[in-house]
């Protein structure tokens, strides 16, 4: 076993594609097509499989990939430590729903290692392809929310891929409007008070579903429904059509601007947000300080996140 196929096996894993990764390596097909083989050969196991999504890892391979990624990061550190000529080039991906504490949170690790060379990759997505991009090892960690309503799906749904949840934080529900929506001035307000205004919600594609959705109370029906997929037309929506999102409240003017504000919503509901990983695995430096600088843009978030729910 050497670092180099542990690199192709990593990249592969990326990528979901072996074409793709040779092009990222700038390394033939044929050479990394069989570095795997000779890997899996050596160590008796499957690493990937072949389907219609592409290229995807085993139960095996998953853990063993793991395993691959905790070694190549140590043999960073020793390279980085004892040859002073070498360049640290780190690679982070996080998957996460539209959150500003996740971007923020992204930002502050790139700061935090300073490296001149860097491969990071942060992705604001659908719920279903968070987890897909986990269970794929395309990220090494995800960002979404549960509640009462969802939790029993994507519950389901995590195991099945081997994945576990673990909360940083529970939110009460909020609304985001325009600094110079009608509402405004409310200490707080109601779905009653709301009725008249657009709903803005992010769309999940073919699992655009409640279980699914980023936005608690998503299943009480509304006259004004508008779906988006990118976070800057929500928020142009917001302020155009005095429009609103159900949200954690958790806010950051330097992303969101001084026009975007957070009210409480009386809502019998409540959003614990967590951390999504795979089932025996260890966090790179990466990740730790991912969830390390949560804690900072959130009060009370768990910079060690707590048991995972079932």
């Amino acid at each position: 076993m050497k670092l180099q196929q542990l690199k192709y096996l990593t990249a592969v894993a990326e990528c979901g594609s072996i074409t793709e990764a040779a092009r990222r390596l700038f390394v033939s097909q044929p050479s990394i097509t069989a570095s795997v083989r000779d890997l899996e050969r050596e160590m008796g196991i499957t690493i990937f499989e072949r389907t219609s999504k592409g290229v995807i890892a085993t139960d095996e391979g998953q853990t063993f990939l793991g395993y691959a990624r905790q070694v190549l990061e140590q043999a960073d550190l020793l390279e980085e430590h004892y040859k002073n000529n070498v360049k640290p080039s780190p690679r982070f991906a996080v998957s996460c729903q539209h959150y500003s504490f996740a971007v923020n949170a992204f930002v502050d690790v790139i700061r935090a290692f300073d490296a001149s060379h860097y491969d990071f990759t942060i992705r604001e997505e659908q719920t279903h392809e968070i987890i897909e991009d986990v269970a794929r090892m395309k990220s090494e960690l995800g960002v979404i929310y549960l509640s009462d309503r969802n939790r029993e799906v994507i519950g389901k749904m995590l195991r099945a891929e081997n994945l576990e949840f673990k909360p940083l934080f529970t939110a009460a529900p909020h609304v985001f409007i325009c600094s110079s929506h009608p509402l405004a001035g409310r200490a707080s307000v109601t779905f009653d008070d709301l009725d008249d205004y657009p709903y803005l919600s992010y769309e999940q594609g073919n699992f655009n579903s409640f279980y699914f959705s980023e936005e608690p109370a998503s299943t009480l029906d509304r006259r004004k429904n508008i779906r988006v997929r990118d976070r800057a037309t929500l928020f142009n929506l917001l302020i155009g059509l005095n429009g609103y999102t159900v949200c954690s409240g958790v806010i950051s003017h330097e992303l969101n601007g001084e026009n975007i504000i957070a009210l409480p919503l009386d809502a019998d509901e409540h959003m614990e947000i967590g951390v999504v990983t795979r089932k025996g695995t260890t966090l790179s430096r990466y990740g730790k300080a991912y969830l390390e600088a949560i804690r900072s843009h959130v009060p009370g978030a768990a910079t060690d996140p707590g048991t995972a729910a079932e």
